[in-house]
């Protein structure tokens, strides 16, 4: 029979948990814009949309370098038979502290956080296109890392990526 036992019976001293390496104090939506510039034509079309969705992260780090602000960026547009159906645009954002060594802070910042944030994301997405009187827009998944990825690749090879 296993027995439980904590670091003091066992003749150390307990052990402090570790700190959670991100700490999310808020999250907010920093820009948000719905655009139905062919309504009511647009709404009343059965027609599948062709969607198109554009994600971007950015990262910085304030003054005192003890918070960062994570921002993902999401733009949609939607076109039916040539015209424009909708145009929904979000910025969401976020301020984060981390308890990670420097070498892994942008990686968290640019991965990890986002990927916490993104059920937001999606709410507010699908929420925003069923208010414009569209059936809710219900993103997939992101895959953060091969955002990342694409993004640093400049950077990787010498070239600087912008700011983060």
């Amino acid at each position: 029979m296993a027995e439980n036992t904590t670091g003091a019976e066992q003749g150390g001293a307990q052990q402090q948990p570790a700190a959670n390496p991100i700490t999310i104090h808020t999250q907010y939506i920093k820009d948000l814009s719905f655009e139905n510039p062919n309504a009511p034509e647009s709404v009343a079309l059965q027609e599948q949309p062709k969607i198109n969705i554009d994600v971007d992260v950015e990262a910085r780090t304030t003054q005192d370098q003890k918070l960062h602000e994570v921002t993902i960026k999401i733009n949609v547009k939607a076109d039916v038979a040539e015209k424009v159906a909708f145009i929904a645009e979000l910025q969401y954002g976020a301020v984060v502290t981390l308890n990670v060594e420097e070498q892994h802070r942008l990686p968290v910042l640019m991965i990890e956080v986002p990927r916490l944030l993104f059920p937001y994301v999606r709410k507010i997405i699908s929420d925003l296109t069923a208010d414009g009187g569209f059936p809710p827009l219900m993103m997939q998944q992101i895959d953060f890392a091969d955002l990342f990825r694409k993004k640093f690749a400049k950077q990787m090879d010498g070239q600087p990526a912008g700011n983060a």
